[in-house]
């Protein structure tokens, strides 16, 4: 007797194995899957995660983001400008209210950084967009501080503008990492959820 080969042939699909619909092969481009990989962003336009329930959407966040930024910006130069009207520099002299200006926000930026990405638990998404980018970027002017090293050229004093630029740069870089440490020294670092250091 001979065996049937329909039958043979149905009993070999029955062992083959399925494959669910849509799955690939793991690598994201089997079965019409998508690479989800994250890709590199700003960090002042996508920073801490806004609390779940009252997450805006993607133009309004956009919005609010560049609104903390214009207004932290205006109270910023805004300060500046006051520092000048006080303490005004005379012509030719080295820039001193400049100069000070420049290295007490570096400073402060110092800080301010080890506060929102190490020490503080939940900072607001628009702490650094205002604090950084609109108050600190709107206070310090390094724009400002390439003029007045051009016109102390221009003006015929050549070692003042070259003390200028040199002590600027070097006192701000400095104000950057002395003030960083120092807010590490003062502050806690921040622990996570479990109530571990983060």
């Amino acid at each position: 007797m001979h065996p049937d080969p329909d039958h043979d042939h149905d009993h070999d699909h029955d062992h083959e194995p399925s494959t669910p619909a849509g799955s690939g092969d793991g690598t994201g481009h089997g079965g019409g899957g998508r690479d989800d990989r994250a890709r590199p962003v700003d960090p002042d336009t996508v920073v801490d995660a806004w609390p779940a329930r009252r997450a805006p959407g993607p133009r309004r966040r956009q919005a609010e983001i560049l609104a903390a930024i214009a207004l932290g910006g205006v109270l910023g130069a805004c300060a500046r400008y006051g520092a000048t009207l006080l303490w005004p520099t005379a012509t030719g002299a080295f820039l001193w209210t400049t100069f000070w200006v420049n290295v007490t926000g570096s400073a402060a930026m110092g800080s301010l950084m080890v506060l929102v990405t190490e020490r503080a638990a939940a900072p607001h998404p628009l702490a650094r967009p205002f604090l950084g980018t609109g108050v600190l970027g709107g206070y310090t002017t390094f724009s400002t501080y390439a003029v007045d090293a051009q016109q102390l050229f221009g003006s015929g004093r050549a070692g003042t503008a070259l003390l200028y630029l040199a002590a600027t740069l070097v006192a701000a870089l400095f104000a950057v990492w002395a003030a960083a440490a120092t807010t590490r020294l003062l502050l806690p670092p921040r622990t996570g959820h479990d109530g571990g250091r983060a």
